[in-house]
């Protein structure tokens, strides 16, 4: 079984940078981010492979966001730097057994997740 915990999330104002992390435990998986706003489907943000070695982002935070992760210290980041507020969504972490990719239906475990909100 697999647990994730999301922090880090806030209010920031637009061109500001922030990042937030994911606490996992269990095995180790690749992993992704994902973002969903009220009356919207879940979007996918950028994933990473069980080892790290390689990573994948959505094209509209491509450039601006880096997905990272410690597996010694059990972490996934996503820094986020040029925020704007389009940004602005709860941000999942998401585990997956099958090696993840950009779509939703490929992870298996999600977390509660992270508010973020960007300021005009």
């Amino acid at each position: 079984q697999v647990q994730l915990v999301e922090s880090g999330g806030g209010l920031v104002q637009t061109g500001d940078s922030l990042r937030i992390s994911c606490a996992y435990s269990g095995r180790t998986y690749a992993m992704g981010w994902f973002r969903q706003t009220p009356g919207k489907e879940r979007e996918f943000v950028a994933s990473i492979s069980r080892i790290g070695g390689s990573t994948y982002y959505a094209p509209s935070v491509k450039g601006r966001f880096t997905i990272s992760r410690d597996n010694a210290k059990n972490t996934l980041y996503l820094q986020m730097n040029s925020l704007e507020p389009e940004d602005t969504a709860v941000y999942h972490c998401a585990a997956s057994s099958s090696g993840g990719g950009n779509s939703r239906i490929g992870y298996n475990y999600w977390g509660q997740g992270t508010q973020v909100t960007v300021s005009a």
